[in-house]
């Protein structure tokens, strides 16, 4: 029989069992970790000394003391003891340090990373997929030369910030 969720890891109550809350309130702390998750930061290593109860933390590699063997997991101190989690594909987390979100994709976090196929700002679209390549202006006389500089430096600008391809 199949005692917990496929994803989330969250225990199921079985019928037969004593004490269903102990199995109920582990649940809950798990959903706690992993639904709509921020972690005070992803930059340790190493516990903190006085963790506040309820606390989440994405443990850096390297980890050591009671998070050893625990690098990249999600790190709860719930109830006076440490509680982990493993990430999963999809998961998402607001690192609260750093303002930022990051997501667990293909085994690794990826730090600041958006990924859309187009943005859109109240309805109209602002940004969508990359084009191609467009050339430098050339030729021209004198004025046409200041207008080229104006133009250049407009397409580097867009290279930069990736709207055309380089």
């Amino acid at each position: 029989m199949v005692q917990q969720t496929p994803r989330l890891n969250t225990p199921y109550i079985i019928s037969t069992q004593s004490q269903k809350e102990v199995t109920h309130n582990l649940a809950l702390n798990i959903l706690d970790a992993v639904v709509q998750s921020a972690v005070e930061t992803s930059a340790l290593s190493v516990p903190p000394a006085s963790p506040a109860d309820g606390g989440l933390w994405l443990v850096a590699s390297g980890a050591t003391g009671d998070w050893t063997s625990h690098d990249t997991e999600l790190a709860q101190y719930i109830g006076g003891a440490w509680q982990y989690h493993s990430p999963f594909e999809g998961l998402i987390l607001w690192l609260k340090d750093e303002n930022i979100s990051t997501r667990y994709v293909a085994g690794l976090w990826q730090k600041g990373v958006m990924t859309a196929n187009r943005i859109d700002i109240l309805g109209q679209q602002v940004i969508g997929p990359r084009q191609a390549a467009v050339s430098d202006a050339t030729g021209g006389l004198t004025i046409d030369a200041e207008a080229r500089t104006a133009l250049n430096s407009l397409l580097a600008a867009c290279r930069v910030h990736g709207l055309i391809a380089p």
